[in-house]
């Protein structure tokens, strides 16, 4: 298990989103930039948080071209919970295999119970790795000021 760095491209993955079947992460992302979200599960007070933040960044990220998916541990219908609670325009995916997923991405486990710890990706539109965020405990994510700050910069010093 090795994390991911500046360039690398992002691992294919397949995410079981609540209610809408399964997505390809590359292919939704692709062409445009990303942020994929690891959230701990629908019980943390800090990815209820941070997932709110991202929905009320919502216009702002589409603004600056910028698409998101979350993913957890969680069951399908604890996703599904969570994102009427939340009103969660964005695909958020369940029933992830934390396992898998670390091999992937570098992504910390919790042992017992198992879930992925949070875990951030900014995408370029070639599918590659911008920055990445890991955490090994409760805090430590990406925020979406941080986001829209990076990819308006790097938007405005391109070519």
């Amino acid at each position: 298990m090795s994390l991911l760095n500046a360039g690398d491209a992002f691992p294919a993955m397949a995410v079981n989103v609540a209610g809408s079947g399964t997505l390809d992460v590359r292919e939704e992302l692709a062409g445009g930039y990303g942020v994929v979200l690891f959230y701990r599960g629908s019980w943390c007070p800090y990815c209820n948080a941070q997932l709110r933040a991202f929905q009320r960044a919502g216009d702002r990220l589409a603004e600056t071209g910028i698409k998101v998916i979350a993913l957890s541990v969680d069951s399908e219908v604890t996703t599904k919970e969570l994102v009427a609670k939340h009103k969660l325009t964005f695909p958020v995916g369940h029933s992830a295999d934390a396992r898998a997923i670390a091999r992937a991405t570098g992504a910390f486990v919790n042992e017992d119970p198992e879930y992925l710890q949070s875990t951030g990706f900014v995408l370029g539109p070639d599918g590659r790795v911008l920055t990445a965020v890991y955490s090994n405990g409760a805090i430590g994510r990406l925020v979406p000021e941080d986001v829209i700050g990076l990819v308006s910069y790097l938007k405005e010093h391109a070519g």
